[in-house]
């Protein structure tokens, strides 16, 4: 989930969350692009339209480089999908025919679903429940898992990490034992049914750390104890499930170091390093080529872009304003096109296959289905909100799968 989401998802003009201040002895300064809050991947055969010019004197896309080879995760987001579904929302391929998201994005050569748990959510979606059924839908189709932890009810990011209301009185103690038991119960249950989980997210963009207070980075020694708990439950149930720790702020080069040296030296086990980025925040893409480079390297683990996406339009197509909405807003060389988002998503998957020895995992597109359907919205405690998001989905407002799926295209 995008940085500070449940501030990004309210109208422009509605008063931030208030993000917490880091301490200069402690922590490196951030790079913010705008909000403060994610190539060359398309292989041979599949090649996208020739780009053209924006609209209203925009610039053109930037054209790709040379192709790469497949990633070995190419994946998206798509926990929002099953309520987008139950609110009538249709999807179709690129020449117009109505299928199912998850077929349409397979075809396209998706190999990974990416799904956020939450504990209790209000509207009851993104729960346990919800995520076996999505399990076995992605499953079906021949796709990988990753099982995406907030541990809280609701959006956690650097913003924002608040522990599940049931969990809202426990001490640290109790909250190495609640975050083993919902990792361990969610994660047999998967099992269970046969879609063992591929990877596993220890937490969703915990720069700040998580269950705050208690796992705040103020509090190493804890918050080490807490991601311990989640990643050996995780192992517990499936030695072969990957463990992913992630921050947001992909191309941070300072602040990922500053992070991952802490977990290192408090123990705290992991597989993979994910970041997020979203080019209007964290960075220009040679910020976040040096940052994987680096990570990779110090680390000797593969690096995964855990949330990327980009606009296709700057129109809206529901009454809430979108959370890029102006050409501003945008990358220089990226207009909100088509053609522009493909071009962006071509550069950042180019990033991660570039990383050297192998270690560059792969992309996930944050929510590429989640286009506006009334009732669907951000706020799981609220019916009525909107959806801020779908003018950076895979999916026109006519439906319509647009060209960046193709880029997701390779041996699955």
């Amino acid at each position: 989930m995008v940085e500070g989401m449940s501030t990004m998802l309210h109208p422009r003009g509605t008063t931030p969350r208030p993000r917490r201040t880091p301490d200069p002895a402690r922590t490196p300064r951030t790079r913010r692009a705008a909000l403060s809050a994610l190539g060359s991947l398309l292989l041979a055969a599949v090649a996208l339209p020739a780009v053209a010019p924006a609209a209203h004197g925009a610039p053109a896309a930037r054209k790709p480089g040379p192709a790469a080879a497949p990633l070995a995760v190419r994946g998206g987001d798509l926990s929002s999908l099953p309520k987008n579904e139950a609110f009538g929302a249709s999807y179709r391929y690129e020449d117009g025919t109505a299928g199912d998201a998850l077929a349409i994005l397979r075809s396209a050569g998706m190999n990974y679903v990416r799904l956020k748990v939450w504990v209790d959510p209000a509207d009851g979606y993104n729960d346990k429940d919800n995520v076996l059924a999505m399990a076995r839908r992605a499953k079906a189709q021949g796709m990988k898992l990753l099982v995406d932890f907030h541990y809280s009810d609701a959006w956690a990011d650097p913003g924002k990490q608040n522990k599940p209301a049931a969990w809202s009185s426990h001490g640290y103690e109790q909250l190495r034992r609640d975050v083993r038991d919902h990792t361990q119960d969610v994660l047999n249950a998967l099992r269970a049914q046969g879609t063992t989980a591929d990877m596993v997210q220890i937490g969703n963009e915990i720069n700040g750390g998580m269950l705050w207070p208690e796992g705040s980075i103020d509090n190493w020694p804890q918050l080490a104890g807490l991601l311990k708990a989640g990643a050996e439950a995780a192992k517990s149930v499936s030695a072969g499930t990957r463990v992913v720790l992630h921050l947001a702020e992909g191309g941070d080069q300072e602040g990922t170091r500053w992070w991952f040296d802490r977990a290192v030296a408090h123990g705290v086990p992991f597989d993979v390093i994910g970041l997020s980025y979203y080019g209007y925040w964290h960075g220009t893409l040679a910020d976040l080529r040096a940052n994987l480079n680096a990570s990779a390297s110090r680390y000797g683990k593969p690096v995964l872009v855990a949330e990327t996406a980009y606009a296709h339009t700057l129109r809206n197509d529901d009454a809430l304003e979108n959370i890029i909405a102006r050409g501003d807003q945008l990358v220089p060389g990226y207009p909100a096109t088509p053609e522009g988002q493909a071009a962006q998503l071509r550069e950042v998957m180019a990033a991660v296959a570039d990383v050297p020895d192998g270690r560059g995992l792969g992309v996930v597109y944050w929510e590429p289905a989640w286009t506006a359907v009334p009732g669907s919205g951000w706020d799981p405690a609220d019916p009525g909100s909107g959806n801020a998001w779908e003018n950076q989905a895979l999916f026109g407002y006519d439906d319509r799968a647009l060209p960046a799926v193709r880029l997701f295209g390779g041996a699955g």
